[in-house]
């Protein structure tokens, strides 16, 4: 039943694409939306690559700036199923429009915060745009590319938060480094400016894109196999912010390299990242659960190097691109699974994946901040991670018998 429901939301998508998607205008869509990601994702690494620069500057120990992250996080949890159920009604352009506003807004906050709880806030209004906008991008992107491509399409937005972690994030760290890491979130909130801007000029306007009944949207939560996919990819993908995170205190403290290493580092993991979500692209439209086991697999191993030896430059180095690499190739099958489950609210379905992978980071950041507090070095960062992604691997075994057609491979 719900495979006859993906295709029949797959054809639904086939009838919308007229010949304006053919043109290079969809280059153009595609672009704008990728833009918007890359300035989400500066916005979201770069507050784990600036991390130390927030608690100098705001004079509270490494774990109390975390909570800068968290808020972050939790604000796309929350806004995720919030902004999309409320906006359910609307075109997808006119959300992805009020959505990067939002997120211009909630930059300029940060800016100017005075303190840490301030600063938590700001962050928090920040994230509250991002679920929405991945599941309403996604939705666009869908469109735009075809049907039976919606594994692709997802990375491809997804493709700018990646490429975030490679130029955006350690661009972000470097100007606060020079600049200060008030006027990096400035800057952040300048060029999410032109993201909105390039949303406005390229996203199609078309009834393709029209909003779904609500009543439609909150039937997808009804599922119990859309609830434990959300949590497999909620604790397994903590492992990647369980080391992001500390990416700055790993390469200062531990390798004992100088911070003007941190930008490379971050530039490393996001390398890994892109990679992995180009690959994992391809496996979610491919297979329905490989991407997931092969991704979250290896993962296990590249952490328990990184966690045994860490604290050699040519194993730290090696072991970030890896972490980023893996994780990433499971997080399109996520997403494919979760549209294939409740083909009827893909908007909805991509705002609560990204509503998972935040929690994820909020986990992820916790958990690693808790096992270094209680002194057991920066390298058992990864251990955390480790135990986190082994557990979402679990729980993904014990959901497969649930629904059987999405578990061939």
């Amino acid at each position: 039943m719900l495979e006859s429901a993906y295709r029949a939301q797959c054809a639904a998508v086939e009838d919308h694409c007229t010949d304006e998607t053919q043109q290079p205008r969809r280059g153009l869509t595609l672009f704008a939306l990728a833009f918007g990601s890359f300035c989400i994702g500066t916005s979201e690494f770069a507050s784990m690559g600036i991390l130390q620069l927030l608690s100098n500057g705001l004079g509270v120990d490494i774990p109390s700036a975390t909570y800068a992250i968290t808020a972050y996080a939790l604000g796309v949890v929350v806004g995720a199923p919030l902004v999309t159920l409320t906006a359910a009604r609307l075109n997808r352009r006119t959300l992805l429009l009020c959505l990067m506003a939002l997120f211009v807004l909630g930059n300029a906050l940060s800016a100017i915060a005075p303190n840490l709880p301030l600063l938590a806030l700001a962050r928090f209004v920040s994230g509250l745009p991002q679920g929405a906008y991945f599941g309403a991008g996604a939705m666009v992107a869908s469109y735009i590319v075809g049907p039976g491509q919606s594994g692709r399409a997802f990375a491809q937005v997804m493709g700018g938060l990646t490429i975030a972690t490679i130029i955006g994030s350690p661009l972000a760290t470097f100007l606060g480094q020079a600049i200060g890491w008030r006027r990096t979130y400035a800057v952040v909130a300048c060029v999410a400016l032109l993201a909105l801007l390039a949303l406005w000029a390229w996203v199609p306007v078309s009834q393709a894109l029209r909003g779904r009944p609500l009543m439609q949207e909150l039937g997808a939560l009804r599922r119990p196999a859309v609830w434990g996919t959300m949590l497999v990819a909620a604790l397994g993908v903590a492992s990647i912010f369980a080391v992001y995170t500390f990416i700055g205190p790993l390469v200062t403290d531990q390798a004992t390299l100088d911070r003007a290493w941190i930008p490379f580092a971050l530039a490393l993991f996001g390398f890994g990242m892109t990679f992995g979500n180009f690959i994992g692209g391809r496996l979610a439209d491919a297979y329905p659960a490989r991407g997931l086991v092969v991704g979250f697999g290896c993962a296990l191993v590249v952490l328990a190097v990184l966690a045994i030896a860490g604290s050699h430059v040519w194993v730290l180095m090696p072991a970030l691109f890896g972490v980023g690499a893996t994780m990433m190739t499971a997080i399109p099958t996520i997403q494919v699974r979760l549209t294939r489950l409740a083909p009827e609210a893909p908007t909805l379905m991509g705002a609560m994946n990204l509503a998972a992978l935040n929690l994820s980071n909020a986990i992820g950041a916790w958990a690693g901040g808790q096992v270094i507090a209680s002194g057991h070095g920066l390298l058992s960062c990864a251990w955390a991670g480790f135990g986190l992604t082994l557990l979402g691997l679990a729980v993904f075994a014990l959901t497969l018998a649930r629904v059987p057609q999405l578990a061939r491979a």
